[in-house]
């Protein structure tokens, strides 16, 4: 176990220094990644000044989902980047994942190791700063628990999207290439869940409620620490399912990746 976490941290430290190599390009990548965010924030700040609340939420509300979404998304997208689907199918398509396979080291910690997207920062540092932003603009009354709940919502969205990560990845054993239906679950779900999810069509919601269970991520543990009514009547313990989604989700990603790794047969290249 440690000689693996050692092979890791190796792999980080060459990623570390092969992205700090342009050094100026780097600043300017985290500062795009940065700034298309800021317009997007102020956009939905504006929108919000013009009509005061979506869905009842007002501004400080709505900040608090979108800023949890967007710092712990992009945290996720740094750490899991080597299994993000176009990614990941183009290395096998090319056969670069064949020569993982030939070296006597762990694959799933060489494929976490192979790309770490440090411009990431970025957008994790913006995501901070909304919340601290949220946090002027709402009257959280924070006790014990919902303290130590946060980190595991932040947990619980980190494996349940590093686990649609490596389940779109291990599709490609058998397509080659990404299928952009995995991009609707991932960043189109992390954009879904930055907002109040009462405000989507029925459909939507009994869609991401019970077959994707993306509902109980953001959305409930939210209405549990800003201390809002939940208008669909769901069980108590619905406001703390985040981390167990994750777990189970990220445990079953993984057992698929299994799968796909003893059934793999390579496409030639």
């Amino acid at each position: 176990m440690s000689s693996t976490l050692d092979i890791y941290r190796r792999l980080l430290l060459l990623q570390f220094r092969s992205q700090m190599q342009y050094r100026m390009s780097f600043l300017f990548y985290i500062l795009n990644t940065a700034l298309i965010t800021t317009f997007e924030f102020g956009s939905l700040v504006l929108v919000m000044q013009r009509f005061e609340n979506i869905g009842g939420w007002r501004l400080g509300e709505v900040a608090f989902l979108y800023s949890i979404v967007k710092a712990v998304f992009s945290l996720m997208d740094m750490i899991f980047s080597g299994f993000d689907p176009p990614y990941f199918g183009r290395n096998v398509r090319l056969g670069t994942f064949d020569q993982l396979l030939l070296r006597p080291v762990n694959i799933t910690v060489q494929v976490l190791g192979s790309r770490f997207e440090l411009h990431r920062l970025g957008n994790i540092i913006l995501g901070l700063v909304i919340f601290v932003f949220a946090m002027q603009l709402t009257d959280i009354q924070w006790t014990w628990i919902k303290l130590l709940y946060l980190p595991l919502v932040f947990l619980g969205q980190i494996c349940f999207f590093g686990g649609l990560f490596i389940l779109g990845s291990t599709i490609t054993f058998w397509t080659v290439d990404s299928i952009e239906t995995v991009n609707i679950f991932t960043y189109g779900g992390s954009e879904m869940i930055a907002y109040p999810m009462h405000i989507y069509h029925q459909w939507m919601r009994l869609f991401f409620t019970f077959i994707v269970p993306a509902i109980f991520l953001n959305y409930y543990p939210a209405l549990y620490i800003l201390d809002k009514p939940d208008l669909f009547n769901m069980p108590p313990f619905v406001f703390f399912l985040a981390p167990i989604v994750g777990f189970i989700s990220l445990t079953a990603a993984s057992a698929f990746w299994r799968f796909g790794i003893k059934h793999y047969q390579s496409t030639g290249t």
